[in-house]
């Protein structure tokens, strides 16, 4: 009887050297424009207790009645994989006390996890950079955020459209629910299935709405920004004014309110139609009353997510994807007497950070092959013949290059054809995988 193969989870997805090469380019940008603007890593859990996005997320909202994966440990607690960041940075920094007289920054980069349909750059495990800014409530703030949002984009390759609206305040968005049902209620009929089950809960969500009818009827309701508390007002105008003396095009998007509950005053999302429907890369928002609820002081804080499937589905579209470095040299022993001598020179070469595929024993016709589909720049064999003091072959695998020397002498040979080696080897941050050759 045939043992059946095991599969990934669907919608979990294996990525191979070969595709790794993009996310780790990807990822050392963001580190880096995240160090200009004084964010701090911060690495949390995958499991988080189920009522902290309950109490965080919202318990109408889809995230938390249809997409959690959740499950009871064998103490009988309700643990969820953690379904976005935001709560479990919020949850932290209150536990560890970090916003005390502080107004800490934090990013994280990670999995998620949420069990919806799988898609074209949304999967049930994905990856996000989120980025997180306590203690500072002007719009000065969110324009600043907004600024490293669109830095990353930049950087990353990907265009897109900026779209901000504002929430407002708790009080001035309680108002607003009402006079949005008044104006839904006459027209719950037409409205899709959905929208009609959590109307009545949470009507902010049928202005979010993707079901054409929907949007036809969200496009003629009454706008929030018409219906702000003056400091929400005068704390949109404020960021309006910023983004246009910082040169960042935007357009207010009246139907945009994000899928969480803890949003207030700014949310905002950069979209493109590149990836087809699903149209957000960026998203974020501020969410000043989420520290308090969660057991903390009143704290404001702004923040954003990015998925780094999408970026990086992108950038392929726009052929700005980076590819695997090649290894520098292919080191082949020919027999069983040469392969100490091989892997003793290979360990050398490796001390000074030069990457080396070692293979063998096996015959020549075999190295050759192996060689070939090592993709290294340079080859060298060791038989014999190489033990006995014959001279070593340095060749280059796609050119004319070759070098003849002692085993001893091979670091020199290479540098005679155009390696340049690092000063501070071994510890060097230079990767010899990609290494520059002057020749």
């Amino acid at each position: 009887m045939a043992v059946k193969a095991l599969q990934a989870v669907r919608g979990m997805n294996d990525i191979f050297p070969s595709e790794v090469a993009g996310w780790q380019n990807l990822e050392t940008d963001l580190r880096a424009l995240l160090k200009l603007y004084d964010y701090g890593e911060i690495r949390l859990p995958l499991l988080e207790s189920t009522e902290l996005f309950a109490r965080a997320i919202g318990d109408v909202t889809d995230i938390v009645q249809k997409e959690m994966y959740t499950f009871a440990d064998r103490n009988g607690d309700s643990l969820t994989l953690r379904p976005e960041g935001t709560a479990g940075c919020v949850r932290a920094a209150i536990q560890h006390q970090t916003m005390r007289g502080q107004t800490p920054r934090y990013y994280y980069m990670g999995p998620m996890f949420r069990h919806e349909r799988p898609q074209k750059g949304r999967y049930r495990q994905f990856h996000q950079l989120g980025v997180e800014a306590f203690g500072q409530a002007g719009a000065g703030t969110d324009a600043e955020v907004i600024a490293l949002s669109a830095r990353i984009l930049k950087q990353a390759g990907v265009q897109a459209t900026l779209q901000i609206n504002s929430l407002g305040s708790p009080a001035a968005r309680a108002a607003y629910r009402e006079r949005l049902l008044a104006y839904l209620r006459p027209r719950q009929a037409a409205l899709c299935e959905d929208c009609q089950t959590r109307m009545e809960r949470n009507p902010l969500r049928v202005l979010d709405c993707k079901v054409p009818g929907c949007q036809e009827i969200a496009a003629a309701a009454p706008h929030l920004v018409d219906h702000l508390d003056p400091e929400s007002a005068a704390h949109f105008a404020c960021l309006q004014d910023l983004l246009t003396a910082l040169g960042i095009p935007y357009v207010v998007n009246h139907s945009l309110v994000r899928g969480l509950d803890y949003y207030n005053r700014t949310v905002f999302e950069w979209v493109t139609d590149a990836l087809g429907a699903q149209g957000t890369v960026l998203a974020g928002g501020r969410y000043d009353g989420l520290v308090s609820q969660l057991g903390g002081q009143e704290t404001p804080a702004i923040g954003f997510a990015v998925g780094l499937e999408r970026l990086l589905a992108l950038q392929e579209i726009q052929g700005q994807l980076a590819t695997a470095a090649q290894p520098l040299l292919f080191v082949g022993a020919l027999d069983d007497n040469s392969l100490a001598a091989a892997w003793k020179l290979a360990e050398h070469l490796r001390d000074q950070t030069v990457s080396v595929v070692s293979a063998g024993p096996a015959t020549f016709k075999s190295l050759m092959k192996l060689a070939e589909r090592s993709k290294a720049h340079f080859q060298l064999l060791i038989g014999a013949g190489q033990l006995q003091g014959e001279p070593v072959i340095i060749k280059e695998q796609d050119g004319e290059g070759r070098w003849e020397g002692s085993l001893d002498a091979v670091s020199t040979g290479l540098q005679s054809l155009g390696v340049d080696f690092p000063r501070h080897a071994p510890h060097t941050e230079h990767n010899f995988a990609t290494a520059r050759r002057l020749k």
